[in-house]
């Protein structure tokens, strides 16, 4: 463990605030802000699609939208921000996947929305904690989850 205290209020991290919490880079991180981040409870993380990312290439060509999948790892990515936000940094450690559960995706994303990832801290036992996430374009929801993630030291 770093020496790094966690978060105790509120905050607007941007995408370099992001990139020191997470090992996430380009083209693979989905997330440009987290708001509203409450340590050991909720963060909103923010994506602007604007069309030029990779997977529009080919995810459809002629009609783009943004991969469900893609959007449950944003979820993903904003609650990694929010464990290390309510832990401090975790020297060497990243945060993994566990499972998928009670995914939904109810309406497609395109290029120029602006993807809303609300994620809620529902549990976590040590390294393991799960999340509620749900998406949002505005005042729709487009997708949501429960997953589980753990807190490993991949080295």
């Amino acid at each position: 463990m770093d020496e790094t205290p966690p978060t105790k209020t509120k905050q607007v991290l941007n995408q370099d605030d992001i990139k020191a919490m997470i090992p996430h880079r380009d083209p693979f991180l989905l997330i440009d802000e987290v708001r509203d981040l409450v340590p050991d409870e909720k963060a909103t993380g923010y994506k602007n699609v604007t069309g030029e990312e990779d997977f529009f290439k080919g995810h459809f060509p002629g009609h783009p939208i943004m991969p469900g999948v893609l959007i449950v790892e944003a979820m993903a990515q904003t609650s990694a921000v929010l464990v290390i936000g309510t832990l401090g940094q975790q020297t060497g450690s990243v945060v993994y996947f566990m499972s998928v559960e009670q995914a939904r995706f109810r309406k497609p994303v395109f290029p120029g929305n602006r993807l809303e990832l609300h994620v809620d801290k529902l549990q976590n036992r040590g390294k393991v904690w799960k999340f509620e996430g749900k998406a949002r374009v505005g005042d729709t929801l487009v997708a949501e989850a429960i997953f589980t993630a753990m807190i490993v030291n991949p080295k």
